[in-house]
């Protein structure tokens, strides 16, 4: 874009005094103040303390210049209705309010120049559709707020030269603004950053900071303490099941599309339940239900009584101490694992066979098992066993014996409660939870683990990876201090302190998403289950 033609104020103001300077044009019922010259459509004052209280109806041009006032006020001059030109050069303006110039619907030419301007109020020019010509030359300008000018239907020039506008992200909206503006902008020439300095907003393709940032906020909190969350959908409808053991309880919850939060569906009772685990094969719904005692069960879901029956029995011997259930698909095939803490205890993987579930295979015998994760590794299924026991043991799908076989473990990672896996630009990443000791996030590469990050942790019972909208989140629960939320850092590649949340004694973070908003259920074995909804907050004005 063609910069504005250059002095083409001074030539308006040229223009002014010529009209001063002829006979005849003044009105004797009105008196022009001491300071200022007029003539019958023009008043011009220089280094007038005051703005004009008084005038003729008709005055079309008023000019402010080197005057001591620094503020324009909500519709200050809206008593000189008539005005097409107002002209407030070098004075000492700071502050211009929103409808400062209000009840001028005839304004065409308005110019702020030389002044102590840093910015303007979002609305200060509301209403200003006539307006064809706008200065702000050589003034303070950082920045201006987002879509200042959506009511200048009719501009033709705007004058921005001269000032110190900072392209960060509060520039955004006016780099978009200049590409799709039909009228003649002056260069905006950066002052800020100091990569940018000098160069013309004009032309930049991009700005590089990053105008967004996250948060993440209450959305509900459900009455009751929860050991574990999980996820399923069916029919188009998002629900969780929640582990309940002090209620003796696996709740499940509904989202409602009209009311816009979680509501009870169901609720599976039984005795201390630990774990209720939702595993969807076909047009059926399961949900594992694992208790401390009377054994674990699974409920299928009833299309006729729009609620979850029960469909099939655990058998007791082989679990004795449930702690954490993994379903999973390998192939065709449908399998859960449960890994028992017992002294005793039996870890046991359980097939699908389209009548039921049945124990299919057994695993990691008496080493007190405490999670189960199942991943993807270098193409291959794999399942990885958490113990209090002994360092996490790494089995691999074996195609031609249809079966797990032991295949080795993570040397050094003494005490690791849980396991989760996530991805980061194709990377494997493991988060190892440990109750005593830092927890660590350990990398996959070149056929090996390699630890990538240690962080602090006293009594941490879960550090949980998730993902919203590009980023990258891990959540560390600890039953003696705040939980504490970091974000992924692109460039350092580690996770760095986001911020922290009050939790008492947190055992998971879950996250669900649907209606295109994401929640994260952070359950509480000492309080409420809370619902926090991720939000996104333009930094941009």
């Amino acid at each position: 874009m063609k910069p504005p033609v250059n002095n083409w104020t001074w030539a308006l103001l040229s223009v002014l005094l010529c009209l001063l300077a002829r006979p005849g044009l003044s009105k004797k019922a009105w008196r022009c103040p001491s300071t200022c010259s007029c003539s019958r459509e023009s008043i011009i004052c220089v280094g007038s303390p005051f703005v004009p209280r008084i005038s003729p109806n008709d005055i079309t041009s008023l000019s402010l210049i080197n005057g001591t006032f620094s503020e324009v006020k909500e519709a200050m001059f809206a008593h000189m209705s008539s005005l097409q030109l107002l002209l407030l050069n070098s004075n000492s303006l700071t502050t211009v309010r929103d409808d400062a110039f209000s009840g001028l619907p005839h304004l065409e030419y308005l110019f702020i120049e030389s002044n102590k301007i840093e910015t303007v109020s979002k609305y200060t020019f509301r209403g200003l559709r006539d307006l064809t010509h706008l200065s702000l030359a050589n003034n303070n300008i950082k920045f201006l707020p987002r879509d200042i000018f959506i009511d200048l239907d009719s501009l033709i020039e705007l004058d921005l030269r001269g000032n110190a506008f900072e392209c960060d992200c509060r520039a955004k909206w006016l780099m978009s603004w200049l590409r799709s503006t039909n009228a003649t902008v002056s260069d905006v020439v950066c002052t800020a950053p100091e990569d940018l300095k000098d160069q013309h907003l004009n032309d930049l393709a991009s700005l590089q900071n990053e105008c967004v940032s996250t948060d993440f906020v209450l959305h509900q909190s459900l009455a009751s303490e929860s050991l574990s969350v999980d996820t399923f959908s069916f029919k188009n409808d998002v629900y969780v099941t929640i582990a309940a053991p002090s209620t003796d309880s696996c709740l499940v919850f509904q989202w409602d599309h009209i009311e816009m939060n979680f509501r009870t569906y169901d609720n599976i009772t039984g005795q201390s339940i630990v774990g209720c685990t939702p595993l969807v094969i076909q047009d059926q719904v399961f949900v594992i239900v694992a208790q401390l005692f009377g054994g674990s069960h699974i409920y299928k879901f009833d299309d006729d009584q729009s609620r979850f029956s029960k469909f099939q029995n655990i058998e007791v011997s082989k679990i004795s101490k449930p702690n954490d259930i993994e379903a999973f698909q390998i192939g065709a095939d449908w399998f859960f694992v449960i890994a028992d803490s017992s002294k005793a205890g039996l870890s046991t993987l359980y097939k699908w066979n389209d009548q039921g579930f049945y124990s299919y295979q057994s695993l990691h015998e008496w080493f007190r098992d405490t999670d189960a994760e199942f991943l993807d590794l270098d193409g291959k299924a794999h399942l990885i066993l958490a113990s209090r026991s002994q360092v996490p043991v790494i089995y691999q799908w074996s195609r031609s014996g249809q079966k797990f076989v032991l295949q080795g473990d993570i040397p050094n990672m003494e005490d690791v409660v849980a396991i989760k896996h996530f991805r980061i630009d194709d990377e494997l990443y493991l988060a190892m939870t440990r109750y005593i000791g830092d927890s660590k996030v350990i990398r996959w590469g070149a056929k090996q683990f390699a630890e990538v990050q240690a962080l602090p942790s006293r009594g941490s019972m879960t550090l949980q990876p998730f993902s919203f909208k590009g980023r990258h989140y891990l959540a560390l629960g600890s039953d003696y201090t705040f939980s504490q939320v970091y974000l992924w850092d692109d460039e350092q590649k580690v996770f760095e302190r986001f911020k922290e949340a009050y939790i008492q004694a947190p055992r998971s973070f879950t996250v669900v998403s649907t209606d295109r908003r994401d929640f994260i259920f952070a359950s509480s074995f000492k309080g409420n289950t809370l619902i926090f909804e991720h939000i996104i907050i333009d930094l941009s004005l």
